[in-house]
């Protein structure tokens, strides 16, 4: 069982802080950039930063699966993980700020499986989940700038 990590990366238009909160807040800001392959996603506990414990459906390619995430924040305004309560997933968003603008990046990393399937997850898992995390780092991007013009 080979450890997995997918990471990407994105220049972001706006703040640190202010992009921070965005992804933090469970209950209003970070629903409103997940990409569509993010459904029936509920906020279970909490709302904002340590504590919260979300719930979604996550479809890539013809696979589907149900997370149960508890989010802590191991460096509160810059670091912010989601640990899968079913699995050893854990996402962590990194926001570092830029001058007047903010760099965050996604990692998940897990233990993959062994075998046949877990040589297929090796191969085509990272493409995908990279793609998937560029679209929402994308969305991210368009929300926070929206934000700061309303």
């Amino acid at each position: 069982m080979a450890q997995i990590r997918i990471a990407a990366d994105r220049l972001i238009q706006a703040p640190a802080e202010k992009v921070y909160l965005y992804i933090a807040d469970y209950r209003e800001h970070h629903p409103r950039f997940l990409p569509p392959a993010f459904s029936d996603y509920r906020v279970e506990q909490g709302g904002v930063g340590a504590g919260t414990v979300v719930r979604f459906r996550m479809t890539v390619g013809r696979r589907s699966r149900v997370y149960r995430q508890q989010v802590a924040e191991p460096e509160p305004g810059r670091v912010l993980t989601e640990s899968d309560l079913s699995s050893s997933a854990v996402t962590t968003f990194t926001v570092s700020p830029e001058g007047d603008q903010s760099r965050v990046q996604i990692v998940t990393t897990w233990k993959g499986a062994g075998g046949v399937g877990g040589f297929f997850e090796r191969i085509f898992a990272p493409r995908a989940l990279r793609r998937l995390y560029a679209d929402e780092l994308e969305r991210l991007d368009r929300y926070a700038q929206e934000q700061s013009s309303s």
